[in-house]
């Protein structure tokens, strides 16, 4: 990835606000309760990795995070919006304006080719057709695809894929890049590579979260937020990326 050089001054802002966050969910009068009471405070431009077993609630979080799901109860802000009671169609807004999603299927529409794939954000938001392809193609060769613009995704490798995905993300400068297991479907080389992006994409003055169960991917993020059971059980500067930083 190239082109990307890292603001100067970048102010401590709270991109993402948690107060007592739960989420049930309801089978027929009984509730099962899966977050328990989630409170964090994300800044702009950090690097989370948001780990927990199976059952630990980090899916359900993730969903919470994204917008995709609303909790039961509890406040959610993000970038300045108090997301937490909205209705799906300011929902759906926000999540258009102010976050990047990157998918372990990656989530590309088969029949268009990579340009189109990545521009598809930019027609929700009612960009010309013109400046959609300019930004779109600017993206691409950010990822180090500006070659490959006009295939379809089964003419791609997963690594391009998910590259495709990442560009994507990136198009609508959000306020959050949310990557939900990214390296699960590629190989090892492949996953490297991937995650040096998002190392780039951090080092740009992007706040980045990373919804992982791999320990040396979560090594990648500078703070590590671990599940279980519904609750935070661990918050942490990561110590490796101290070392090498």
């Amino acid at each position: 990835m190239t082109g990307i050089t890292k603001p100067p001054e970048i102010m401590q802002k709270t991109i993402i606000h948690l107060e007592d966050i739960r989420k049930s969910y309801f089978i027929g009068k009984n509730a099962l309760p899966v977050l328990k009471g989630i409170r964090i405070d994300i800044m702009l431009n950090e690097y989370v990795a948001l780990m927990g077993p199976s059952g630990s609630g980090k899916s359900t979080l993730m969903n919470i995070l994204g917008c995709l799901d609303s909790p039961t109860s509890g406040t959610y802000v993000l970038n300045g919006h108090d997301v937490s009671k909205m209705e799906d169609n300011d929902l759906a807004e926000v999540r258009n304006k102010e976050i990047g999603f990157v998918f372990q299927q990656f989530n590309l529409m088969p029949r268009l080719s990579a340009l189109e794939n990545v521009a598809v954000p930019l027609i929700y938001a009612g960009i010309s057709k013109k400046t959609r392809e300019e930004r779109a193609m600017s993206m691409l060769e950010k990822v180090g695809l500006g070659d490959r613009y006009h295939h379809k995704p089964n003419e791609l490798s997963g690594g391009q894929c998910q590259r495709v995905a990442i560009a994507r993300a990136l198009i609508n400068d959000p306020a959050l890049i949310l990557a939900d297991e990214p390296t699960g479907n590629l190989d090892t080389k492949t996953s490297v590579e991937i995650m040096e992006i998002f190392g780039q994409i951090h080092a740009s003055g992007n706040t980045v979260v990373l919804v992982t169960h791999e320990e040396d991917i979560a090594d990648h993020a500078r703070r590590i937020v671990r599940l279980r059971d519904g609750v935070i059980e661990s918050d942490h500067i990561n110590e490796k990326q101290l070392v090498d930083s």
